[in-house]
């Protein structure tokens, strides 16, 4: 086990150092390689914020709306091919909260800017 800095607050560190830092004398097509490399950094950061609990929910989602156990993969594996088979569909109760939650939650670590995003959460 680790002590501080834990890996999430490293990765912001690095982020907001190449964001003050760095970016304001890199120009061209290399500003845009960088402004890149920082967008990577923010999602993992995200990712390790937010992923865990959302995966967590979400397969509890599933397990209620599907009435089997399994991993996160296997749930949606079984839920796809129930939506491909015609055996689920928009009318079965609980798949599109579960869909629009899913959507938002991934939402909220890929594209947390994302003005339809931001719009739905009324920000």
């Amino acid at each position: 086990m680790q002590d501080e800095p834990t890996p999430t607050e490293l990765i912001k560190a690095v982020a907001d150092f190449l964001r003050t830092e760095i970016a304001p004398a890199i120009k061209g097509h290399n500003s845009f390689k960088l402004r890149v490399g920082i967008n990577a950094l923010d999602l993992v950061t995200r990712q390790l914020a937010l992923a865990e609990a959302d995966d967590a929910t979400e397969a509890a989602r599933l397990k209620a709306l599907l009435g089997v156990d399994g991993s996160l993969m296997e749930l949606n594996r079984v839920l796809s091919e129930r939506i491909a088979s015609g055996e689920v569909d928009l009318k079965t109760p609980g798949l599109p909260e579960h869909l629009w939650r899913t959507t938002m939650d991934k939402l909220a670590v890929d594209q947390p800017n994302y003005a339809s995003y931001k719009r739905e959460l009324g920000t």
